[in-house]
């Protein structure tokens, strides 16, 4: 009895650290924002784009998006250089707009918001925290489950 109970501990425990939490997004952003002051932004685009594992955890990934909205960075390339500020998610919400308009005002942020999981192939609620830095925004966002 005491070893199963050992076990669901354990399990409990893995299941508990395996998805990231809003204070992992905003150290992976305040990370990033680091990283860029002392290496600059090319290298940090660089390690973004080839997802470096220090900047992509599954899940929780940082991205860079211009202040124009474009996309600068990010784990899935296909989204380099492309503006989709007005593509919305599953309900209709424009909330790269919102994540735009947040660094563009007091410059840090939550934004709530419908995705793509991509470890489940389902849409599900994701919220992003959003950090200016200079002339972009990087994103690190959560699934809430």
């Amino acid at each position: 009895m005491r070893a199963l109970f050992g076990i669901a501990l354990l399990l409990c425990s893995v299941c508990v650290h395996a998805a990231p939490n809003e204070k992992d997004a905003v150290a992976l952003a305040e990370k990033g924002a680091q990283f860029m002051r002392a290496h600059g932004k090319a290298e940090m685009i660089a390690r973004i784009n080839r997802k470096d594992p220090e900047f992509n955890q599954g899940t929780l990934y940082l991205a860079m998006r211009d202040l124009e909205g474009i996309t600068v960075a990010h784990p899935t390339t296909a989204l380099i250089g492309k503006n989709l500020l007005d593509v919305p998610d599953a309900d209709g919400k424009p909330f790269r707009q919102e994540m735009l308009a947040l660094a563009k005002g007091k410059g840090s942020g939550w934004v709530d918001y419908k995705f793509r999981n991509p470890q489940t192939g389902k849409v599900e609620a994701k919220s992003t925290y959003v950090l200016r830095v200079g002339d972009v925004s990087l994103e690190a966002g959560i699934y809430k489950h």
